[in-house]
């Protein structure tokens, strides 16, 4: 398809409505998933981080000094 001028690119012969909107919805998806995926990461690595200082108190207090 040949477009003569930014406004008949951007109008998609007629289609425009439809496929910038899928383009939106689209990036819109892939954005909350990046940022669904972070905050699922951060979680955890605090849960990792949690489970090591327990595991690192309890381990200090079964070794007989004072307890």
């Amino acid at each position: 398809m040949i477009w003569n001028s930014w406004g008949d690119f951007f109008a998609m012969g007629g289609y425009g409505l439809y496929v910038w909107g899928s383009v939106v919805v689209a990036a819109g998806c892939i954005a909350g998933e990046l940022f669904a995926l972070g905050r699922r990461r951060k979680a955890i690595l605090a849960a990792l981080y949690q489970t090591k200082v327990v595991r690192n108190k309890h381990a200090g207090a079964g070794d007989g000094a004072g307890t």
